[in-house]
């Protein structure tokens, strides 16, 4: 999906790039697969704010997305969709007994295609099957971690994980961020590359267009005075004058490893993401 590019009739559109959107082939979302997303601008059940600069905002519906891929009869592309709610664009089916629903739609898949899921599936773009079926060194997305629980991994636009061994009841499989991770024979993945490959490549352009997503303005620590932020005070542009940069209460951020040194999954990962 390429990006269009304005003249600088104003300062924000020099900068601006967005998505011409050739892909979207449906632009009203199917009623029966949509429901009311509620706004809670960073606020916990408390009422607490928990994640700062967020609120405002388009109003959005959520779509529903079939990420069990459940039901194995052959289904039909009606047509492909935006989805506020993700990067990736979505793709809406049909099936023979009429049954319509939403999948994560990969690069290559257009309106008529018919998708099929399970063991005897043919691998290609859009198709669900086993990882058990999977030939190794075939581009996957939408990868289960547990059996039957859905789709938790390479979901975002223009990603993919590489199946890169199968041993035992176990496969390997290279994740977008480098790392390699174990996941059991028997958990579903699709096959191909997500959609919306130049997602990363769209410049906002101006404040205004984040506003429209639902983030507000951020201040920066150096900016502050020192009662407000570790990073604050001083003259002029002052150097953060800690061994490395704070959150505004004091914790390491911008690198600090959080994960735990017994985490659960440690046996699961057999080389980490470069860092």
């Amino acid at each position: 999906m390429p990006t269009k590019k304005y003249k600088p009739t104003t300062p924000a559109r020099r900068n601006m790039t967005v998505p011409t959107f050739e892909e979207i082939t449906k632009h009203t979302p199917e009623k029966s697969l949509t429901v009311i997303k509620k706004k809670h601008a960073g606020r916990n059940n408390r009422g607490k704010i928990t994640v700062r600069h967020r609120g405002g905002g388009n109003k959005q519906k959520y779509r529903i997305i079939d990420f069990k891929r459940q039901n194995t009869s052959p289904a039909t592309v009606i047509g492909i969709e935006y989805d506020p709610n993700r990067s990736a664009y979505i793709a809406l089916l049909q099936n023979e007994k009429g049954e319509k629903s939403y999948i994560i739609a990969p690069v290559g898949l257009i309106g008529g295609d018919v998708v099929h899921t399970g063991p005897a599936a043919d691998i290609k773009p859009g198709n669900t099957l086993p990882i058990a079926n999977i030939p190794v060194g075939t581009m996957i997305h939408n990868i289960e971690l547990y059996p039957g629980k859905g789709a938790q991994l390479a979901r975002a636009a223009g990603v993919f994980a590489q199946l890169i061994a199968k041993e035992n009841n176990e496969a390997q499989i290279r994740l977008p961020s480098s790392e390699v991770r174990i996941v059991r024979l028997d958990c579903k993945a699709t096959i191909g590359q997500v959609g919306n490959i130049e997602h990363d490549t769209v410049k906002i352009g101006k404040a205004g267009k984040s506003r429209h997503r639902g983030f507000r303005p951020a201040v920066r620590g150096s900016a502050m005075n020192p009662v407000d932020h570790p990073h604050g005070g001083g003259e002029g542009k002052s150097p953060i004058g800690h061994p490395g940069p704070l959150t505004p209460w004091g914790k390491p951020t911008l690198g600090y490893k959080t994960r735990k040194k017994k985490s659960r999954t440690d046996k699961f990962i057999v080389k980490r993401r470069k860092a």
